[in-house]
């Protein structure tokens, strides 16, 4: 799930990731304003699913990826969009 809250007098908005998958023991998010390398480490909750809230530019657009255990790379099905990456993939795009 993509939450997303919008401030009037805010640059930017606030966003909320929250995804679970399973038998994941960790859950990271990479892409995020194009950073492909740092990822954000999304923390997990007593029911099995993982969430954080990151700060992003208003009118942005950004593609992303869980990368789950360290291993597996996964799409939002709740991201606005996918657009095909230069690995013959797809990646989830968010757009604010």
């Amino acid at each position: 799930m993509i939450q997303k809250t919008y401030f009037k007098t805010k640059d930017y908005c606030k966003v909320k990731f929250s995804f679970a998958p399973e038998n994941a023991e960790t859950v990271e998010v990479l892409g995020l304003n194009s950073d492909w390398e740092n990822s954000i480490i999304l923390k997990k909750k007593k029911d099995g699913t993982f969430s954080t809230e990151v700060s992003l530019p208003k009118d942005s657009q950004h593609e992303f990826k869980y990368l789950v255990n360290k291993t597996e790379w996964v799409n939002d099905t709740e991201a606005d969009e996918e657009l095909a990456n230069e690995y013959g993939g797809t990646n989830s795009v968010i757009k604010l």
